[in-house]
């Protein structure tokens, strides 16, 4: 894979990416420090709605349907956000 593919795959030089990616890991790990959440307790929230899924059963999947309207709510506005801001951009 040439540089240039390289680059249009990972939206920018590896460097770049590199140094953006940490930067929001830093931003995140401070949220969800703050937060007081930690990556085995959300881990660990993963296992138990899936063993909750699992033992719930049909009723669970009515649950699983507001899990992602209410992550839609976030995701959603967000993912039109940044769409609009990079459309001034050239790609």
């Amino acid at each position: 894979m040439s540089n240039t593919s390289l680059e249009r795959f990972l939206g920018g030089s590896p460097l770049r990416v590199l140094l953006r990616l940490l930067f929001l890991s830093f931003v995140v790990g401070v949220l969800l420090s703050a937060l007081d959440l930690h990556p085995l307790d959300l881990f660990d929230g993963v296992i138990s709605f899936i063993r909750h899924l699992w033992t719930m059963g049909f009723e669970a999947l009515g649950r699983l349907g507001g899990y992602f309207v209410l992550g839609a709510v976030v995701v959603l506005p967000v993912w039109l956000v940044l769409r609009l801001l990079s459309m001034g951009r050239d790609d």
